[in-house]
């Protein structure tokens, strides 16, 4: 059981070398950016001067703080 909780709550947060707490806030605050940028492309496809770039700029910043993490 321990071997369980330990692979599901401890050894990903650790390999990023964060605790469980400082990963659900990355987390968290990931997925909330996530909804942001798909809020923003949902407008852009539905009045396309609006938004242009917003969504792909999202990305880029996301991918770019997670890329080599944990490396």
């Amino acid at each position: 059981m321990s071997q369980l909780i330990n692979k599901l709550f401890i050894s990903h947060p650790q390999s990023v070398e964060e605790s469980y707490g400082e990963h659900a806030l990355f987390a968290f605050r990931f997925s909330m950016t996530l909804f942001a940028a798909a809020f923003a492309a949902l407008i852009h496809a539905i009045i396309p001067g609006l938004f242009e770039k917003t969504a792909s700029g999202i990305v880029r910043r996301l991918y770019e703080r997670t890329h080599n993490r944990g490396r």
